[in-house]
Formats: C-alpha cells, sequence, structure tokens
C-alpha cells in the first residue's frame, strides 16, 4: 500500500502504522530483527527491536529507509539470495510474499540460515479484500500495483510447510486500515478479532521445523505428446536431472504432425539422456498416461504435459515434496501465482477455482487446481491406486482424477505446489473448453457418489 501521491502516502503511513502496532505485540523489544522487503523503512522505524537490519532490492527506497532509520542496518538485496552475517531472532515478511517471484524460494532461502530459535513472522492480505482494493485503485485512491500474489491462508501455510517451517500461530487483524478517529481503534480493537474472514491482514508465525535427511530417489518423468512436434526438444533441454537419476518417457497419441519423428530424432540425438519412447495404443491422455506408468522404472513418477505451459524447472519442487515426504501426492496448481495474459481465458479461470472449491470438499483435502497437467506420486502408491481401479472403474480419459480420486481413496497425503503457468509458444491446446467443461460436471457427480454420498 504505497502511493507517490501525499493522500495515498497517508493512507500507507496510517496502515503501518496499524500494522507495526499489531506486530509488537509479537516481537520482542531487546530482539534483534531483519525485516525483508523493508521499502522506504516506515513500517521498520516503528517496529520493535534491539538490533534492526532491512534489506530491498529497490535502491532509492533503501536510500530512503536508511535516512529514516539512522540506527539500523539496511541492505540492498533480494531475499531469496540475501544471507545475514548472524541470524535474527525475528524474520519478517510484511505483505512481501504478495510481490515476490517465488514465495517458496523465499521462504526455504529464509529457512536456509533460521537456528531453532528463529521465529517467522508473515503478514499479507486478505483474497476477501482483492475486489475492494482493485476498487480503490481504480478510483485512484490507490497507486497501481504489478500483478500480486493473492495467497489464500491455506495457500501460505501449504508453502510454510513446504519450506520446512511449522505454523505457530495465525490471526487476522484489521477491519480499518485507515485513520479514522475512534471508529478504526474501535473496529481494529474489539470487532476485528470476532470477524477474522473480513480482515485485511493475515499474520502468521512460524518456527524451523525438523528437516528429514532425504534420500536421493529415481524419478521417471512421463511426457504425452499430442500435435508437440515444437516442444519435444525444449522438454529434453528444459527438465534437469533429479535424484539418483532421470528417464524421460514420451508417449505419442494419434498426432497429426511430425511428433512421432521428433521424439525418435531426440531419442538418437541424446544419448546421455535416458529416454524411453512410445505410442500409445489408446486414446486420450489417460490411456496416455497409463502406457507412461508401464514403461517407468523410477520410484517417483511424474507427469509433465508437453506444452510447458507448466515451466519444467518448477519439477524439482515436485520431486522434493515427494521425496522428504511432505506429502504423497504432489498436485500442480497454476491457480496461486498471477499467470500470463493468455495462458489461460478468465472464463476458464472462473471455473477452474470453482471447481477446485467443489473438489476439495469431495476429496476432504485442498486441490485448489484439479486440471493441472503434472502430478507427481511414488510408484509404489500409483500401483496400489491401479490395483483398486475397478472401485471407480475406467471413467477418466485425462486421467486426472483418476490419480485424483485413488489418492483420496487410498488416505494419501495430497499436497498443492504452486507454479507460474505460461503461455504455449508452440501449437494449440488438445482441450475443448465446453466439452471439458462437462467433463468437470461428470467428474463432481461421480465422485459425489462414490466418495461423499455412499
Amino acid at each position: 500500500m504505497t502511493s507517490s501521491s501525499s493522500r495515498l502516502s497517508w493512507a500507507a503511513r496510517a496502515y503501518r502504522k496499524t500494522l507495526a502496532h499489531y506486530l509488537n505485540l509479537i516481537i520482542s523489544k531487546d530482539a534483534s530483527l531483519l525485516e525483508i522487503g523493508s521499502g522506504e523503512g516506515v513500517l521498520l522505524q516503528q517496529l520493535h527491536g534491539a538490533r534492526k537490519t532491512g534489506i530491498d532490492a529497490d535502491a532509492v527506497a533503501v536510500a530512503a529507509a536508511a535516512t529514516l532509520n539512522p540506527d539500523a542496518e539496511v541492505i540492498v538485496a533480494k531475499g531469496e539470495f540475501f544471507t545475514p552475517t548472524v541470524t535474527p531472532d525475528y524474520i519478517l515478511l510484511a505483505d512481501t510474499l504478495n510481490h515476490v517471484e517465488d514465495v517458496q524460494a523465499v521462504l526455504e532461502k529464509v529457512r536456509s540460515y533460521a537456528l531453532p530459535s528463529t521465529r517467522l513472522v508473515i503478514s499479507c492480505y486478505n483474497t476477501l479484500w482483492r475486489p475492494v482494493l482493485a476498487v480503490a485503485t481504480w478510483l485512484r485512491l490507490r497507486a497501481p500495483q504489478e500483478a500480486s500474489n493473492w495467497l489464500s491462508r491455506h495457500d501460505l501455510e501449504n508453502l510454510i510447510e513446504l519450506a520446512d517451517w511449522e505454523t505457530i500461530r495465525k490471526e487476522a487483524r484489521i477491519l480499518c486500515p485507515i485513520e479514522i478517529p475512534l471508529i478504526a481503534p474501535f473496529l481494529n480493537r474489539w470487532i476485528a478479532p470476532l470477524l477474522p474472514a473480513c480482515c485485511l491482514t493475515i499474520i502468521f508465525v512460524a518456527r524451523p521445523r525438523e528437516v528429514k535427511r532425504e534420500v536421493a530417489k529415481t524419478v521417471s518423468v512421463i511426457i504425452p505428446a499430442r500435435n508437440e512436434s515444437g516442444n519435444i526438444e525444449a522438454a529434453i533441454a528444459r527438465t534437469p536431472e533429479m535424484g539418483a537419476w532421470t528417464e524421460l518417457i514420451f508417449v505419442e497419441g494419434n498426432s497429426t504432425d511430425d511428433t512421432w519423428t521428433a521424439i525418435q530424432k531426440v531419442q538418437t540425438e541424446h544419448p546421455e539422456r535416458r529416454i524411453k519412447i512410445a505410442q500409445q495404443p489408446g486414446r486420450g491422455k489417460g490411456d496416455a498416461m497409463r502406457t507412461g506408468y508401464a514403461l517407468a522404472e523410477g520410484e517417483i513418477v511424474m507427469i509433465l504435459d508437453a506444452d510447458l505451459t507448466m515451466p519444467p524447472e518448477d519439477l524439482p519442487k515436485f520431486y522434493h515434496a515427494v521425496a522428504n515426504g511432505s506429502c504423497e501426492f504432489a498436485n500442480g496448481s497454476r491457480l496461486v501465482y498471477p499467470m500470463e495474459e493468455k495462458a489461460m481465458q478468465f472464463c476458464n479461470l472462473c471455473v477452474n477455482k470453482i471447481f477446485g472449491i467443489i473438489f476439495s470438499w469431495l476429496l476432504g483435502q485442498q486441490v485448489k487446481d484439479t486440471l493441472c497437467g503434472t502430478k507427481v506420486i511414488m510408484k509404489e502408491n500409483y500401483l496400489k491406486i491401479a490395483a483398486n481401479r475397478s472401485y471407480f472403474g475406467e471413467f477418466d480419459p485425462f486421467g486426472d482424477f483418476d490419480l485424483l480420486f485413488g489418492a483420496s481413496k487410498l488416505n494419501l497425503k495430497i499436497r498443492d505446489i504452486p507454479v507460474r503457468y505460461r503461455e504455449r509458444t508452440y501449437g494449440t491446446t488438445n482441450i475443448t473448453r465446453w466439452s471439458a467443461g462437462m467433463l468437470l460436471l461428470r467428474m463432481i457427480i461421480f465422485a459425489a457418489r462414490k466418495l461423499k454420498f455412499v
């Protein structure tokens, strides 16, 4: 909440004053404090701390913060790369995670230098306030902002756990972010605790979680490909090696272009990579996935769509989540970070979010994006799903719901892995919007009958 106008600067200062009041209920006066994303230092000036440090990537903002905080150390740095010389007692991310490129990377970097006694304090905006702030921007009561990461409570808790932190407490604060005499203090002190879902700011406090030693596992990446000739070479180049070894399994399915020729070519030209190739016997992505699973020799099996709209470079996040036991089924979620302009149509985005809410209720676990093509599971758990497939039957041409419903039936721990969804660089989508929508409706009815109303 920053602005170049005096009116908004006043509003921003008022918000930070109110936020500082609640953060100071958490941070000890005699503690050392590191604020990541300290901006111009307005909040840092008002916070407790016997020794205070602020970092920000904006050199101009850091210069202003240094003037405002002469007793603090203020540094130009990015949170993803900064390591303090002495670990502070408190690390603060005040509304910073709404603007960083990779939330998990920041939290993992902070975790790398945290001590058992270190406490991580995070504040972020409530997604319920998104339209309110959008209207304020439209009315020029708020400065235009870059696309933000609107993180729900579950999104943030999930990312905190993925980065090996443990949430100690969470609370919602601030119903009135600007200073209105008598009214704002009354609302924020007496009403806000009674209406946590309506508050602007959510505050989390976390401690480092004991990290289990990760044993390297073998990996199979199944890449179903239909009319994706121009993406095959990029899939080889961009998919990293993971674990003890990584094999790539291309399954071509009923293409009308030269996808099969391209797959055969990369197998010949890249002897340094473990590459298997096959043509699916039937039709549909579900059949292609099952063909790939039959060929997979890795302990961890991943599905990667050949359109590469889910960046292959993000696959290590899925690998570590499963390999270290953080979950047993890692499901990609495209609905956390802002996506590229043409990556997903607005109607599709709205429908996906609605269906995510419904499927989370049906499965009894949070699954924000059921149709993200990237799903990762241990091979042994996939074999259990396959062995119990008769309960659901051969109902799913996409293969996504076969895995999700099977994992839920076996009580596997499902966890969303947020990814940044990209535009296609080659070809056109193989999904028809209306048929996919009808399929989702069918899946809801099917899952309700098999999982809920039994």
